[in-house]
């Protein structure tokens, strides 16, 4: 897991390079975000370099700010008026702690936040797993619901009256993809157009599901993180979740036609 908490060479040499009066530091760590641009009104800047040196200020804290908010999200509130306080310091070249101390306290905390953040992560993927566990549960006694050797769950929404797909063929479809607790996570009909793609080339619960379809059908899908995209986690699909599509086959792009067509046209 990457470092969740580490002052980088770029960021401490822009806090040694900005300049900032001790009073007005103190009263910018009073204020709120709204506060401090009524604060900035007040400046007026002497030269491009004052705004310069202002902008690298404001670029720092921000720096800061978003530094603090990931500690928080584990439960660990760092004091503000602290790292202002090290700042201080720092800039006065009167600090309490020896390089060698600084490293070691933010690389300790390093670790403790990583331990953390994985703990978190284990404990969601295993909460996601067990309602994926359940849902499937519930969904396999629906009537006219069936499961595949994979674990693959299907329900024939409406029976098509075309061509089924191999794995190679390229699929044309409408699909809206949604969490075991409804939340949406893609659909092309949101986007406005149908999705064309390899089937092959997709996570295996739609390359084995599809092809069971027929052009023309629309079936509901509801796919197991193994067949899925398993403990991988993302912003929108969380790890170990099991997913639910609805799925309507459009069109079956045979993987041989654009062959042919291009021997035609070398004729």
């Amino acid at each position: 897991m990457k470092s969740l908490f580490k002052v980088s060479l770029l960021a401490a040499t822009v806090m040694l390079a900005a300049g900032c009066q001790k009073d007005k530091a103190a009263e910018t760590a009073k204020t709120d975000a709204p506060a401090a641009t009524q604060v900035a009104k007040t400046i007026e800047f002497k030269s491009d370099d004052e705004k310069v040196a202002y902008a690298i200020g404001v670029s720092f804290a921000n720096y800061l700010n978003s530094s603090l908010e990931k500690p928080k999200e584990l439960g660990i509130d760092l004091d503000k008026k602290m790292v202002l306080k090290g700042i201080e310091h720092a800039f006065a070249n009167k600090q309490e702690l020896t390089d060698e101390e600084a490293h070691k306290a933010l690389e300790g905390f390093d670790k403790r936040l990583t331990a953390l953040a994985q703990a978190k992560a284990k404990a969601k993927a295993e909460a996601n797993k067990k309602a994926g566990d359940e849902f499937r549960a519930n969904f396999e006694k629906q009537e006219g619901v069936k499961k595949t050797k994979s674990g693959l769950l299907y329900k024939v929404l409406t029976p098509g009256k075309g061509k089924s797909p191999k794995a190679t063929d390229t699929v044309e479809v409408q699909y809206k993809g949604t969490l075991t607790d409804g939340t949406k996570f893609d659909s092309s009909y949101d986007r406005g157009k149908p999705a064309t793609f390899p089937l092959n080339r997709v996570i295996p619960g739609w390359t084995e599901g599809v092809q069971l379809m027929k052009e023309g059908a629309k079936y509901e899908f509801v796919i197991p993180p193994e067949l899925a995209y398993g403990d991988q986690d993302t912003p929108t699909i969380p790890a170990n979740s099991t997913l639910v599509f609805q799925v309507e086959l459009l069109k079956v792009h045979d993987a041989k036609a654009p062959k042919k067509e291009e021997k035609k046209a070398k004729k």
